[in-house]
């Protein structure tokens, strides 16, 4: 459980600069300019271009970097500077066959800076720490175009002409929400191939892609959630400039683009271009199950907080990413005050002011105080995931509750309550922990909930990294779909999902001869706490996931949004109700009630603040007929009666048809479907 934190983010420390970001903000609250703390700390002159370049000359005073590390480019030439506590030297030489070196000024605290007036945009370069042979990246580098460990290549994002000047970003109302791994979501895998996408996404109904970790990473694929390089998109996919041109598309059809960014660990690859700069990045008092924990709360964490505040800022400012979504967050160990999370969230909003931002989280233990504000010991974050609905929902499709699925029971009763409610343990006893599950949130707005059927972990944390279609039936699934995205809660939808993609999605990773037997032992091991997967039959039909083939076989066949036309169908006709009917786009779970109609039956009746409403009915089981029901939800409005707006077991959408529901002899429910009933004029007698 997160900490009371203090409200107040922390000011920087002495001898800290403020960057670019940190002037526009004291702008605007003293009306005139401040200096940059590292500008107005080096008066020196530029030397001319030609001059012989031993050591790299300090920042001239107009200039203002827009991170505080990195490489930046300046009107006459490019500024270094490097986080290095372990060295007493730094050096930066060119990878280009240019003749250009220099030996950065130690400005004390374990930085070392200067500029370089040869050095141009486009230029790779490496450091070069206390004259030793091996020459590294640079930790903060904005492009690694030959992998993690090559040469760094100098950027300038401001080069780029963005046209989204009247994108104004997003709030968590009103969502639908996509994730996306960008290396499968084509069969090109890159930027450019998925930005020829957007379209078709937009006229879905999907208003904001999630898309997976893009930082530098071992290999040619990946979940980069190993990332060495936190601030260079992967070269795999494309320019840093070809993701800009993604995001700007993106915007021009209306649709806000959300990163997943990993600051709770660091990976080996990580660790092994990192360490040489300073020990102090990873942690000595906490631990991570993935790789080495990050250094909040103990000696000089804050240069590693001021890392990871930068890379948030980078993501945000230079290449405006409408928020985030922070992996493991309850892996994020800081005991110190204000919590880095918060100090996470605040930098996101201020990087992208005038524009809104969302700060979506991954929570395991359902934290609910992690989306409050910070004088309520919160961390201001905007939704977070809710495993609750999902482990329920695939219960009931699959029929299985083993591990971690074995508290839930796919009952109508736990879906009435997650549709009131979001979490469904918001405290209580977990047994398959063997202690509380979650926090008290009774009190939170249902967009704030994050729910889905399939992500990317869900999916691959299985033997075959199946689709949820191939698990159970047609009807079935329809119908909780249904459920998924007209209730009050932000919806979150699978790449492919919406087509019933016939590729699988599969953990992959290409980590390296040396760490491969690691990270398929890891697999195996972590799968076995499914007891079916645990049998020796299984273990031996697991996917390898360093096999190339693996990645391969988690790509998407696009042609099945025309082959697989009753999915699409289903999906963009639920998505146009949640938008445009009058009640249900009010996303308003305080104007809804539940009740269970039998065990594995439920109705959902929503209200919207002008009176109006609508009944949702969901069956799960066989057909169900009532002569009579003593449930007061069911009755219709006065003066009126009770007609179909939509329904799962429509033709079009693979379905057998609909028959008459609210009949003079009763009510009558097909199994495995459901219904929207609005009220219509006439008597219900």
């Amino acid at each position: 459980m997160i900490r009371r934190l203090d409200p107040v983010v922390r000011s920087p420390a002495a001898g800290r600069p403020l960057c670019r970001l940190d002037a526009k903000r004291a702008i605007g609250r003293s009306g005139r300019r401040a200096d940059c703390i590292l500008c107005a700390a080096m008066k020196h002159d530029l030397p001319s271009p030609s001059a012989p370049q031993q050591i790299a000359r300090p920042l001239a005073p107009e200039a203002e970097r827009s991170l505080p590390i990195g490489a930046e480019v300046l009107s006459k030439g490019v500024h270094f500077r490097i986080w290095a506590a372990n060295c007493r030297r730094v050096r930066v030489l060119s990878a280009n066959g240019d003749a250009w070196s220099a030996d950065l000024v130690h400005e004390g605290a374990g930085y070392f800076s200067g500029w370089v007036a040869e050095a141009r945009m486009g230029m790779t370069y490496q450091l070069q720490l206390d004259g030793g042979d091996r020459l590294w990246p640079d930790p903060a580098s904005r492009f690694q175009p030959d992998g993690p460990t090559g040469p760094s290549q100098i950027v300038d994002p401001h080069s780029y002409a963005w046209r989204d000047a009247a994108w104004q970003g997003l709030s968590i109302e009103g969502q639908v929400l996509y994730e996306m791994h960008v290396g499968t979501l084509t069969p090109e895998g890159t930027w450019a191939a998925a930005a020829e996408q957007l379209g078709e996404l937009a006229s879905l109904g999907v208003t904001a892609l999630e898309v997976m970790p893009i930082a530098e990473f071992p290999g040619q694929f990946g979940w980069s959630y190993d990332g060495a390089n936190l601030f260079a998109p992967s070269h795999l996919y494309g320019s840093p400039d070809d993701l800009r041109r993604f995001i700007d598309e993106a915007h021009r059809v209306g649709i806000g683009v959300l990163l997943d960014v990993v600051y709770n660990h660091f990976s080996s690859i990580g660790e092994q271009v990192l360490r040489p700069f300073s020990d102090h990045y990873f942690s000595r008092r906490h631990k991570s199950d993935w790789g080495a924990a990050v250094n909040f709360d103990q000696q000089h964490s804050q240069s590693v907080r001021e890392f990871m505040l930068a890379n948030v800022r980078l993501w945000i400012d230079e290449y405006h990413f409408d928020g985030l979504r922070i992996d493991a967050t309850q892996n994020i160990d800081d005991e110190s005050e204000p919590h880095i999370l918060l100090e996470l969230v605040r930098a996101a909003r201020a990087a992208a002011a005038p524009r809104r931002v969302l700060v979506i989280g991954e929570n395991e233990p359902q934290c609910a105080a992690l989306l409050r504000g910070a004088e309520a010991g919160g961390c201001e974050l905007d939704a977070l995931w809710n495993d609750d609905f999902h482990h329920a929902a695939m219960v009931r499709l699959t029929g299985h509750n083993e591990a971690y699925y074995s508290d839930y029971h796919g009952s109508a009763e736990e879906f009435v309550a997650a549709a009131r409610w979001g979490f469904l343990f918001q405290g209580q006893r977990y047994a398959w922990q063997d202690k509380p599950r979650g926090t008290p949130a009774l009190d939170i707005a249902a967009p704030r909930f994050i729910l889905f059927i399939q992500n990317h972990d869900q999916l691959a944390n299985s033997a075959r990294g199946q689709r949820v279609h191939e698990l159970t039936s047609p009807g079935r699934l329809r119908a909780m779909t249904a459920l998924l995205l007209l209730g009050p809660q932000t919806p979150l939808l699978f790449q492919g999902q919406e087509f019933a993609a016939s590729t699988p999605f599969l953990y992959f990773n290409d980590c390296g001869p040396d760490d491969a037997p690691g990270v398929r032992r890891g697999r195996s091991q972590f799968l076995r706490q499914f007891p079916s997967l645990a049998t020796a039959d299984m273990q031996q039909r697991l996917i390898d996931p360093c096999d190339p083939t693996t990645f391969h076989r988690s790509r998407l066949d696009l042609s099945e949004r025309q082959r697989h036309a009753e999915s699409y169908a289903l999906h963009r006709d639920l998505l146009k109700l949640r938008r445009e009917d009058s009640v249900i786009s009010e996303h308003d779970a305080r104007g809804l009630h539940g009740a269970t109609l039998s065990p594995h039956a439920f109705l959902l009746r929503f209200f919207n603040a002008a009176g109006d409403t609508r009944l949702l009915l969901v069956n799960f089981d066989r057909d169900l007929r009532f002569g009579s029901l003593a449930q007061p939800l069911l009755a219709p409005p006065e003066h009126a009666r009770w007609e179909v707006l939509w329904s799962s077991e429509s033709p079009e959408y693979g379905g057998l048809g609909t028959p008459a529901i609210d009949t003079p002899h009763g009510w009558f429910l097909p199994g495995e479907s459901a219904l929207l009933l609005g009220p219509a004029a006439g008597d219900n007698s």
